[in-house]
Formats: C-alpha cells, sequence, structure tokens
C-alpha cells in the first residue's frame, strides 16, 4: 500500500484533495487511513470528514475527544503507528507553509522507510504560487522545512465561482511549466 504526502499553501484546496483522494482509493478497495496533520489553517481540516468518512470504511487520524475541534497546533501520536502500518494506504494532509511541513520532521524516519509519494497542490490565484518563480521557492522552502522532496505537483487554480476556462488553462500552463523546471511529475 502507499503512503501519500498533500501539501499546499491556505487556499489551495489541499485538504479537499485528500479527502478525495482518501474516497477514491477507498472505492478501488484499498484500506485507506487519512491523518490530519494541519496545525496551520483551522478553517477547513479534513477531520471535519471524519464521522462520514467513518461510514464509509475510511479512518481518519487526528486529535479526539474535547481537542478534536480545537484550533491548536496538535497532531495525533497515532500518525506514527498509520505510517508503519503496510496494510493500509496512508493519506497525510500537511499543512502548506513551512511551519505546518517541520511536522513531518518527527516521522522523517518512519516516511523514508516506507516510501512516499509527496504532491504539492498548487492553486496559482493564491498569493506565494502565481508564476513559476514563486511556486519552486514555495517547493524550497516546503522541502527544506519537511526534510521530504516533492514529486508531483497538482494543478487546481480556480477563483471560486470566479472560475472560468481561461483561468484554468493559464494555471495548468504555468503548473505544468514549473514541472518540466524541477523536472516532477504534473497533475492537472
Amino acid at each position: 500500500m502507499n503512503l501519500y504526502i498533500t501539501i499546499g499553501a491556505y487556499g489551495s484546496g489541499k485538504s479537499e484533495y485528500s479527502i478525495q483522494l482518501a474516497r477514491s482509493l477507498n472505492e478501488d478497495g484499498q484500506n485507506v487511513v487519512l491523518a490530519d496533520m494541519d496545525v496551520v489553517n483551522p478553517y477547513f481540516r479534513s477531520r471535519d470528514v471524519r464521522e462520514i468518512f467513518a461510514e464509509e470504511g475510511i479512518e481518519v487520524v487526528a486529535p479526539d475527544g474535547e481537542f478534536s475541534h480545537a484550533d491548536l497546533p496538535m497532531i495525533s501520536p497515532r500518525i506514527k503507528g498509520a505510517i508503519e502500518n503496510m496494510d493500509n494506504t496512508v493519506i497525510l494532509d500537511v499543512g502548506g507553509d513551512p511551519a505546518g511541513c517541520r511536522t513531518l520532521g518527527r516521522f522523517v524516519d518512519a516516511i523514508r522507510k516506507r516510501g512516499y509519494t509527496m504532491r504539492l497542490v498548487v492553486n496559482t490565484s493564491r498569493p506565494f504560487t502565481t508564476n513559476p518563480e514563486e511556486i519552486i521557492t514555495m517547493i524550497e522552502m516546503l522541502e527544506f522545512s519537511s526534510k521530504l522532496e516533492v514529486s508531483e505537483l497538482i494543478c487546481n487554480t480556480n477563483l471560486m465561482e470566479h472560475t472560468d476556462q481561461a483561468l484554468v488553462e493559464a494555471g495548468i500552463a504555468i503548473v505544468q511549466e514549473t514541472a518540466e523546471l524541477r523536472g516532477l511529475a504534473f497533475r492537472e
């Protein structure tokens, strides 16, 4: 089974991507564990779907009890066990700034031992990811903080209800160019 690490700047759609990936892999018959490691953005977290996912057979690892919805920089101690359990496909939904990626540091040995794919979700309509130079700077900061390497870029360019085809196509071109410059896999 695989280990996916999803990172992305605030508003990139990283948590939504993680949720949809978990759902897709579960539908393919994999035992999926989604670990909420986003200590940066309390606006929307993967832990918000814990009850729905429990009904679908997807485990969500996040702080429990009185801390389940706390806006505190907490991650569950069960994450290391999830990473080490090779029977499950694990998705780590990680905060997308250097402070958020630093949380991966405590698990880096287990992550490297298992093997991983780290995907950076990019919305070129958000600050700090509007062009290849900014995206590359973001990649370098996140790799330094996490001590892991980004392997794929995911384009999620949008402006919510103001999204049109031209915006999406421009975002795809920017992210694709960045992927080519860095030698990374690219997904639209």
